[in-house]
């Protein structure tokens, strides 16, 4: 049983700092990742995109479950780093129609990503249908406009909803409501830029069912407002914050079924793109046997946006 009730404990930005490892050693003038995967983009076909992990400044906000400042900078990356390092990855990838730019945090933080390299940056992603960015929604004005204007091809940019448990947001550390990124969804909406919403399935404080109600609704409300796409994101441990909830008994990662059941909920709504992370997959296997044959089918639902009969198996309750 917990030590701690839930109802006692708060977080800030001391605490998770406090409680955090080392972070990697990264080059600022290389990403720190790179690669090329097909993706079923929303006029029907899959298409491969290149997403390039960019090297920059740690985000300003220090989110409860966040494990991305573990690829950061402490200082921030020259100008015209960012362009080369993009570059960099571009040269070595097979060429697609479409790009994400991922950068552990706010692409609209100029202390991540300097606006001097925006032009240059724009100038070389011509001949992209779409370039997505990640961005906080605190960081969303004028400044996303004035990017998307520079580029020849669509913007969509992602940020977090996280989840829309009353009881959970305020306790992320996220420093955003339900209002905030209602009201960045709007204004990007009203300017032409696609939005995109990265929602976690199960979080702390919920347990397996609460924890895929939560994403299912969390799906839900970003539709609603008219986000185009979500991605499901196991909520996992790994980043020193999480891993002493755990170890209070206040979270849990979620099972590759309880992903599976988020997944197949949005694609069932028929309202817009819905994909979910694999990433580490293995982590959330709770049956050697099934497992992998869960993560192929969550993987060619991704891709197809339909829903395919479920994996049987003879040792799982369900």
């Amino acid at each position: 049983m917990p030590s701690i009730k839930p109802d006692e404990l708060e977080f800030d930005d001391r605490w998770i700092l406090d409680h955090r490892g080392p972070r990697n050693i990264v080059d600022p003038g290389r990403p720190y990742a790179y690669l090329v995967e097909p993706e079923r983009q929303h006029y029907g076909e899959i298409e491969d995109v290149a997403t390039v992990f960019l090297s920059n400044r740690e985000c300003p906000f220090h989110c409860l479950m966040c494990d991305l400042w573990k690829n950061t900078t402490e200082e921030c990356v020259p100008d015209g780093s960012i362009v080369s390092q993009v570059e960099w990855a571009l040269s070595r990838l097979s060429k697609t129609k479409h790009v994400k730019l991922y950068n552990s945090g706010s692409f609209f933080d100029t202390q991540a990503i300097p606006r001097a390299d925006w032009s240059p940056l724009a100038k070389m992603l011509r001949g992209y249908e779409s370039v997505v960015v990640e961005t906080h929604p605190r960081t969303v004005n004028e400044d996303c406009v004035a990017f998307s204007d520079m580029l020849e091809g669509i913007l969509q940019v992602a940020m977090g909803l996280e989840t829309v448990d009353p009881d959970v947001l305020p306790r992320l550390n996220k420093r955003m409501d339900l209002g905030h990124f209602e009201r960045a969804t709007n204004f990007l909406l009203t300017a032409g830029i696609g939005v995109r919403a990265f929602i976690l399935l199960r979080t702390p404080f919920q347990n397996e069912e609460e924890g895929v109600e939560w994403a299912q609704r969390s799906i839900d409300f970003a539709f609603s407002i008219g986000v185009e796409c979500n991605i499901v994101i196991p909520t996992r441990a790994g980043n020193g914050a999480m891993d002493w909830l755990q170890a209070e008994g206040h979270f849990s990662p979620p099972s590759v079924r309880s992903l599976e059941e988020a997944l197949d909920h949005g694609v069932g709504s028929n309202r817009g793109r819905v994909f979910a992370d694999l990433w580490d997959i293995e982590k959330f296997f709770d049956c050697p046997v099934c497992g992998p044959e869960r993560a192929a089918r969550i993987r060619q639902v991704n891709l197809s946006q339909e829903i395919l009969p479920r994996i049987g198996c003879e040792r799982c309750v369900r």
